[in-house]
């Protein structure tokens, strides 16, 4: 038996609605797939307003452009994260500015952002880590006091909450992922979330290569043209409609997702007694099942048990290298506390298989591989 860290799920109506596409007759971004998929994310999860983008770096770096920072301004976000958390500022001329991670939840420290704050802050940018909220009532007091803008890296939340309200839907901006190993995809893709309606107006034009083509089609002026900097950050119809075909079933899947979860850390909770720890997840998040993750104790050597879990059929996996360990991150941003925490963690860190479609039988095989492989560094 071999299992895979992934595989994509598909409802089943995916090249349904692809073609349907084709048959329609339009292929490019923003027809009517992607008119149903933001009335989705706006009236079912309650966005202000919802854009899809190719990925959700791109929505990344719509959020930087809408920000319009100066040469060396400053991004607060953890290190504990990928490359594009980072990269979508740098390309602005922002310089990242890290702080360490919770120990129990992996994301960002509230309790430390103040103190990273300087006179060329602009922007805080919690990411929400395996789809557990960070703690945002704290966070959003902080920008609210210094006056900076929220970004939330939503990437692995979708249908997560903090409290009762969706992760995306806190921050000024926010972004999500479609990405083949997220709860919901459409192989590449993602969402800008504009929550602040300063930014609403903007953010079609960049969305929309720098021109005011939305207004055009809204019958708001004659003609569009170019009024400002963009790209083109519109994912194809092609892409919208298999998404939609996800969007569809995503309660459902996200449902089954946290059946496996729950089983995961039920039968792996036992390995505490050899100093192993599953995920902690606080009172005030409803987490949405992107990853089962365990943390090794310092004496196990994680490289070790990674090459042995998978030469028996397992493949589990590690995650970020930490981005302020990293040559680029040394190189374009600076850390603005201790990240002992960070580099701890980052280190002992193994994420399991978990998909859709891992039968009990699996699942077992799993658990039990995990067990007898932690079991010989006792």
């Amino acid at each position: 038996m071999r299992i895979p860290f992934n595989r994509p799920h598909l409802t089943g109506r995916e090249f349904t609605y692809i073609s349907e596409a084709v048959e329609g007759g339009q292929l490019a971004g923003n027809g009517p797939f992607t008119q149903r998929c933001h009335a989705w994310l706006e009236h079912e999860l309650g966005y202000a307003r919802a854009l899809l983008t190719h990925s959700c770096t791109a929505a990344l770096e719509i959020a930087a452009l809408l920000l319009d920072p100066a040469p060396g301004d400053e991004i607060i976000m953890p290190s504990f994260t990928f490359v594009s958390t980072a990269n979508a500022f740098v390309l602005r001329g922002a310089r990242p500015v890290f702080v360490d991670i919770r120990p129990d939840t992996l994301n960002i420290d509230e309790s430390l952002i103040e103190a990273a704050i300087t006179e060329r802050t602009r922007a805080i940018v919690p990411v929400h880590y395996g789809g557990v909220a960070c703690d945002m009532d704290r966070i959003m007091e902080i920008a609210r006091r210094h006056d900076l803008v929220v970004i939330e890296d939503a990437a692995q939340s979708f249908l997560a909450r903090y409290r009762s309200r969706p992760l995306g839907s806190i921050g000024h901006l926010a972004a999500l992922s479609f990405h083949e190993t997220k709860n919901v995809i459409s192989g590449e893709g993602g969402a800008l979330l504009i929550n602040d309606e300063r930014f609403r107006a903007r953010a079609e034009i960049v969305w929309e290569k720098g021109t005011n083509r939305s207004n055009f089609l809204r019958g708001e002026v004659e003609k569009y043209t170019w009024v400002d900097i963009g790209s083109s950050f519109l994912p194809g119809e092609l892409i919208a409609a298999f998404l939609w075909a996800q969007l569809e079933s995503a309660h459902e899947m996200t449902a089954e997702r946290l059946r496996l979860w729950n089983r995961y850390a039920s039968d792996c909770a036992a390995l505490a007694r050899v100093g192993v720890r599953c995920p902690i997840v606080p009172d005030y998040a409803s987490h949405n099942a992107h990853l089962f993750y365990l943390l090794l104790p310092p004496s196990m050597p994680r490289a070790e048990v990674l090459a042995d879990l998978n030469t028996r059929g397992v493949n589990a996996i590690f995650h970020y290298v930490p981005l302020h360990e990293s040559a680029a991150g040394r190189r374009y941003g600076r850390v603005a506390s201790c990240m002992d925490v960070t580099s701890s963690l980052s280190s002992r860190l193994i994420r399991l298989p978990l998909w859709i479609g891992l039968n009990p039988s699996e699942m077992e095989f799993v658990i039990g591989s995990v067990a007898e492989s932690l079991t010989q560094y006792v």
